[in-house]
């Protein structure tokens, strides 16, 4: 059986990107693989956030992932921090990663524009981490969008280079898990491109009707279809949404008076509107049911710990006596 690996970093609730792009195909993948997937805590150091806000963060994105149709008993699901072999797998391979290469990352360069005054040793070892949390578990397949797969292919070298220098085959190559069909690119509500963090831009899993509402009759759209011209991004964003959680009865509908110049923009929002409610609804009140249950969100966490570490602790095990380092020198 395969084994994949994926990770989110804790910052803030999960919205519907999150949700078909990644939450959605992770529960069919529990099925079918060994899957490990991780709250990346140790990733967002790097932006420093407050104590406080970093454990309440965590929290949120395992109960999210639970209630999103997660099965910890089916996948192992744990936080990062939780599992000390990473972060010395974390040193070693550090040891095969050049300044170079590290400076030369995409991810790298954007975040030192972004954050000029907080240019950290982290951010330049980001991909090393990132491998560390892959290989510790020899990860096969790697759910990974566009903006990751640099790093993805930086984690093949790390250990293509470890295996080569000790000549043996630890590590495998991690290949990029593809969903396929699978995969959706989820809009945001500003007529721009996929949905984010933005409060004006993403609708999410913790939302409320209202609120689900108002986001949905405030989003983007133009005035109205005209002979010959072509769908506004808008326009098109709002179709894209429909097709995820109304019935095909439904969007044909829209569609066809788009397409005789006839829809009101109202009336498909509020029909959106109605339709995502009662997508999300489920999903929001399973949220507000495990957050009120500290005791089981606990147990969850301590299991997950404990499988991922098995896992770990045997990976780390080979890789120190491959090296050489041993309890005795006899």
């Amino acid at each position: 059986m395969e084994t994949i690996v994926s990770g989110i970093r804790p910052t803030g609730h999960l919205h519907l990107g999150n949700y078909f792009g990644a939450v959605r195909n992770f529960v069919k993948l529990q099925d079918t693989h060994r899957c490990f997937f991780f709250v990346a805590d140790y990733h967002s150091l790097t932006t420093h956030p407050e104590a406080e806000d970093l454990k309440q963060r965590v929290k949120t994105i395992i109960i999210e992932f639970l209630a999103a149709g997660l099965d910890p008993h089916k996948a192992t699901l744990y936080i990062q921090s939780d599992v000390p072999e990473v972060t010395e797998l974390y040193l070693i391979l550090n040891m095969f990663a050049y300044k170079g290469e590290l400076e030369r990352t995409a991810s790298f360069k954007e975040k030192a524009r972004k954050q000029p005054n907080n240019v950290n040793a982290g951010l330049l070892t980001y991909p090393v981490l990132m491998a560390a949390d892959i290989l510790i578990h020899k990860a096969n397949k790697v759910p990974v969008g566009k903006d990751q797969e640099q790093h993805l292919e930086m984690t093949r070298n790390f250990a293509k280079r470890f295996n080569n220098f000790y000549k043996k085959n630890i590590f495998p190559e991690p290949q990029p898990y593809n969903f396929g069909n699978d995969l959706v690119k989820v809009p945001g509500l500003d007529g721009s491109g996929k949905m984010g963090k933005s409060d004006n831009n993403g609708i999410y899993l913790i939302d409320e009707e209202k609120v689900i509402r108002k986001k949905i009759m405030r989003a983007v759209t133009d005035t109205g279809p005209q002979e010959g011209q072509p769908m506004s991004e808008g326009v098109k964003n709002l179709f894209t949404l429909m097709e995820l959680v109304s019935s095909t009865d439904t969007v044909e509908y829209f569609r066809e008076q788009y397409h005789n110049l006839n829809i009101r923009y109202g009336d498909m929002k509020k029909q959106l509107a109605e339709d995502m409610n009662k997508f999300i609804e489920p999903i929001r009140e399973k949220i507000k049911e495990l957050s009120q249950n500290d005791k089981y969100i606990e147990e969850i966490i301590k299991e997950g710990a404990e499988r991922a570490k098995k896992s770990a602790q045997k990976t780390i095990k080979e890789v120190r006596e491959t090296i050489g380092f041993t309890n005795t020198l006899l």
